[in-house]
């Protein structure tokens, strides 16, 4: 078992593993990430994402891809992990934590006060996030603007 930063030629099994993911959360038709995409976004000349990888006999079998947010209340940056997905047959066997744990280090390493993200309601990985002390953020509503309407309102800055 292997956690490691993402390199370039983990980009194609990392985007089978986020249609995986897609799938997984019952949405593979909103799921269409590229390899193309996915390596523009990882290794820019100033990156707007991140990443690690979970190997499991030299195989990539798991991800974290990451980007930083920052706190105004607490004046520093944090980590917003956007996706974590094993595979169902490595599940149980650490990958995840350790995965969790990498991104934990970078927070501490780099004095960022946050490791956040978010889960669909229905995910039994709750019960796994509860267990390291994670915190439900159940007061908080998400809110989503897309396609027509992002438009309709990007328009209204014209």
């Amino acid at each position: 078992m292997t956690i490691r930063r993402i390199r370039t030629d983990d980009v194609d099994a990392v985007v089978d593993l986020v249609h995986a993911l897609a799938e997984y959360e019952k949405a593979p038709d909103e799921c269409h990430l590229t390899s193309e995409q996915l390596h523009i976004a990882l290794f820019a000349d100033k990156p707007a994402l991140y990443g690690h990888v979970a190997e499991a006999d030299g195989e990539v079998v798991g991800f974290a891809l990451w980007f930083l947010n920052f706190s105004t209340w607490r004046g520093v940056h944090g980590i917003y992990l956007e996706d974590l997905f094993v595979r169902p047959e490595h599940r149980g066997s650490g990958l995840g934590k350790a995965l969790l744990a990498a991104l934990a280090a970078e927070c501490v390493e780099r004095g960022y006060a946050r490791l956040e993200w978010w889960v669909l309601n229905w995910n039994p990985a709750r019960v796994f996030y509860e267990s390291l002390e994670a915190v439900a953020m159940d007061e908080w509503t998400v809110y989503r603007l897309t396609d027509a309407p992002l438009r309709k309102l990007a328009d209204e800055a014209s």
